[in-house]
C-alpha cells in the first residue's frame, strides 16, 4: 500500500536523525543544528544550507553535559549539548541557539564554551514586545546578525531573492503538514498517534522540498479514502514535545487518537506563514510578531486567558473529548501556566490530564495508568 510505504520511509527517517546528517553531508551540504524554536530556517535554507532540527533524543542519556548543566535544566537542553559533546553531532557546520525560556538563555553560553573551538555557536535573542516597531526592529536586527554569520559559514552573500525563494518554500511545507494533521484526524484508523508523530518529526530532518513533496503524495493517498468510523476517543495534544513511541503507544492500546495538536515540536511550527511579496527580512520578523498563544511568547493581552481560551476552542473545534497536556519535566514557563489554562478548560468544560515527562523517561507505568483512566472517562462522556 503506498500510503504503508510513505508513512514507513518518514518513520526511518525520524528514527535515524544521524544518518540523515550523514546523507547530506555526504551530498556536498553544509548543516546547521536548529535548537528550539522559532529559528528562522528560511535564511539557512537561502544560503543552501539544510537546517537540522535538534529537539533532544528519547535514545541518549546525559553524561557529559552535566558537566556544563544545572540537573534542573530540561532534557531538550541538556541532550542538545550531550549530542554536541559527545560526537553525535560533528558534522554540524554551526548552530544556531534560540534565547527563547530561561534554561535556552544560559544553555546557549554553556554550547558557545563548550564548542567554541568545533563549530559557530549563532546566538539568538528573539524579542517578547514583538508586535510594536521597536519589536519589529530588534527581531530584524538579530535577523540580520543570523544571515550575516550564516554567510560567513557560506562564504559568500545571501541574496535576498533567494530568502523570497526560502519562504515559498516553506510555506507549501507549512501547508501540506497544516492538510495532514487534518487528514491524520479523519483517518486516525491509518495514521496512528505513533505514526502521526514520525511523519511530523521527519520534517526537522529532511530538506523542506524534498519532505513536501513526499508529504504532498501521502496527503493525496489519504484524501482518496473514505473518512473512518472512529469508534474510540480523540484528543488535543499539548506541550513542547511528545515524539516518544513508548509513550504514544499507550494511546493506540486505549483505542486513542490525536484529533489536533498545540505542541511546539509539531503545530506550532508550521501555524503562522511568512509574507512572500515586499522585503523577505521583515516578511520573517513579521511571521514571529504573528506567533500567538504560545505559553513561551508574551501576550500584550495579559488580563485575559487568550491562550487558554484558544486551546479550549481547539478541543472543540477538533471534535476531540478531551485534552492531554505533556508536561515537560523542569519546564518554568509551563508550570507557571498550568493554573491559568486548567481554568480556561474548565470553564469551556473540556476535560484534560497532566503528563509530566521528559526525554529520559523509561518507566511509563504511570503513564499508562493514567491515559487509559482518562480513555474510560471521555467513552463514558461521549
Amino acid at each position: 500500500m503506498a500510503i504503508e510505504a510513505l508513512v514507513r520511509e518518514f518513520e526511518q527517517v525520524a528514527a535515524n536523525p544521524q544518518a540523515q546528517l550523514k546523507k547530506y553531508k555526504e551530498a556536498g551540504k553544509k548543516c546547521i543544528g536548529v535548537m528550539p524554536y522559532y529559528a528562522p530556517e528560511e535564511l539557512v535554507y537561502a544560503a543552501g544550507m539544510m537546517p537540522f532540527g535538534m529537539w533532544g533524543s528519547n535514545k541518549k542519556t546525559i553524561s557529559r553535559a552535566k558537566e556544563y548543566c544545572a540537573t534542573f535544566y530540561c532534557t531538550i537542553a541538556q541532550l542538545d549539548l550531550e549530542m554536541l559533546l559527545d560526537g553525535t553531532m560533528d558534522l554540524l557546520d554551526g548552530v544556531i541557539t534560540p534565547t527563547i525560556c530561561d534554561t535556552l538563555r544560559p544553555m546557549s553560553q554553556n554550547i558557545r564554551v563548550a564548542m567554541s573551538e568545533k563549530l559557530p555557536c549563532i546566538f539568538l535573542a528573539h524579542p517578547q514586545y514583538r508586535k510594536p516597531e521597536f519589536g519589529m526592529k530588534f527581531c530584524h536586527d538579530q535577523y540580520t546578525h543570523i544571515r550575516t554569520e550564516l554567510e560567513k559559514i557560506k562564504g559568500s552573500a545571501i541574496a535576498d531573492a533567494d530568502i523570497s525563494e526560502a519562504i515559498r518554500v516553506y510555506n507549501k511545507s507549512r501547508a501540506a503538514r497544516r492538510a495532514f494533521v487534518k487528514l491524520a484526524s479523519e483517518h486516525c484508523d491509518v495514521i496512528t498517534a505513533t505514526k502521526r508523530a514520525a511523519v511530523l518529526k521527519a520534517s526537522w530532518f529532511m530538506g523542506k522540498d524534498e519532505y513536501t513533496e513526499k508529504l504532498e503524495a501521502l496527503n493525496a493517498e489519504l484524501s482518496a479514502l473514505p473518512v473512518c468510523n472512529w469508534k474510540g476517543t480523540k484528543v488535543v495534544t499539548s506541550g513542547i514535545i511528545c515524539d516518544n513511541p513508548t509513550l504514544l503507544k499507550i494511546f493506540e492500546d486505549n483505542n486513542i487518537a490525536i484529533a489536533a495538536d498545540d505542541v511546539a515540536h509539531e503545530s506550532r511550527a508550521f501555524r503562522v506563514d511568512a509574507d512572500e511579496t515586499g522585503d523577505p527580512m521583515t516578511a520573517l520578523c513579521r511571521q514571529f510578531a504573528e506567533q500567538d498563544y504560545d505559553v513561551l511568547l508574551y501576550d500584550e493581552a495579559s488580563n485575559k486567558n487568550r491562550r487558554g481560551e484558544f486551546v479550549a476552542q481547539m478541543v472543540k473545534d477538533s471534535g476531540a473529548q478531551g485534552l492531554v497536556l505533556f508536561m515537560q519535566q523542569f519546564c518554568d514557563p509551563e508550570e507557571m501556566e498550568y493554573p491559568y489554562l486548567k481554568k480556561a478548560l474548565e470553564a469551556a468544560d473540556v476535560p484534560h490530564i497532566k503528563l509530566g515527562i521528559d526525554q529520559q523517561m523509561r518507566d511509563f507505568g504511570q503513564a499508562a495508568t493514567a491515559i487509559q483512566a482518562f480513555a474510560d472517562v471521555l467513552e463514558m462522556r461521549k
